[in-house]
């Protein structure tokens, strides 16, 4: 833990002084990148959350990866319950000059997984059929609708990141409306290894408001080996209004 705090030279704005709460791996990550219309992106966001824009662009990202070994500090980590797979679709947020993501919808490959992290977190997670073979990430989840199945290659590293490619996936913080105001939680990881990726297959629906993601509007894509990941408390940055 010592070396992933003493890794902090890329970050925007100190980590925390406060002790950390969770652990967490993010690996094997495939970023799939859409611009969107703010119009349409502003009726999912909270209000009291500004959203971010790149060069007066907005953006959605799904990402597909296996969450491993997630645990809280100072316990041990649960195979059965603290490894699966995860796809998360977000957005980006800059809340007085700190940027994070939101998340517009979380998926989880474990029911159990997806029960425990709801309850600890607040976010919105679910259970769904995700599957990830030596070819691409699969995903079905017949509730909503959504649909998934990648067959990609991964190939050179990203050594020269463009601004676009740190403003993607650089972000420190997420933000939550839990029903009685506005949350953030604090995180540090080491900066983002970043690979092209050639994608050779992509049938892709997830439908969500009135914001369609599919194969031929990705405008971006990603893969990452993944990171270690500490993560801090929620703070609360906007209580309700009664």
């Amino acid at each position: 833990m010592k070396a992933i705090l003493r890794d902090y030279n890329h970050r925007p704005w100190p980590i925390p002084t406060r002790p950390w709460r969770y652990y967490q791996e993010w690996l094997d990550l495939l970023f799939l990148h859409f611009q969107v219309d703010y119009d349409l992106l502003r009726s999912l966001v909270p209000a009291d959350l500004k959203i971010d824009q790149h060069e007066g662009s907005y953006y959605v990202s799904l990402v597909a990866f296996k969450m491993k070994n997630i645990r809280p500090r100072n316990l041990p980590a649960f195979p059965p319950l603290s490894d699966f797979y995860e796809i998360n679709v977000r957005t980006y947020i800059d809340q007085d000059g700190k940027k994070g993501v939101y998340f517009i919808n979380i998926e989880a490959s474990k029911y159990l997984s997806a029960l425990v992290a709801k309850k600890l977190s607040g976010l919105p997670y679910e259970k769904s059929t995700i599957l990830r073979d030596a070819q691409g990430y699969q995903n079905l989840n017949q509730g909503k609708g959504f649909r998934l199945k990648t067959i990609f290659e991964v190939t050179d590293e990203i050594k020269i990141k463009s601004s676009l490619d740190s403003w993607l996936t650089e972000r420190y913080c997420l933000y939550l409306d839990k029903g009685d105001g506005i949350y953030c939680f604090d995180i540090h990881h080491p900066e983002w290894p970043l690979f092209s990726v050639q994608l050779q297959e992509c049938q892709l629906g997830y439908t969500i408001g009135g914001i369609h993601l599919h194969n031929e509007n990705i405008a971006l894509i990603h893969y990452s080996p993944g990171v270690q990941v500490l993560a801090w408390d929620a703070v609360t940055i906007k209580p309700q209004q009664r």
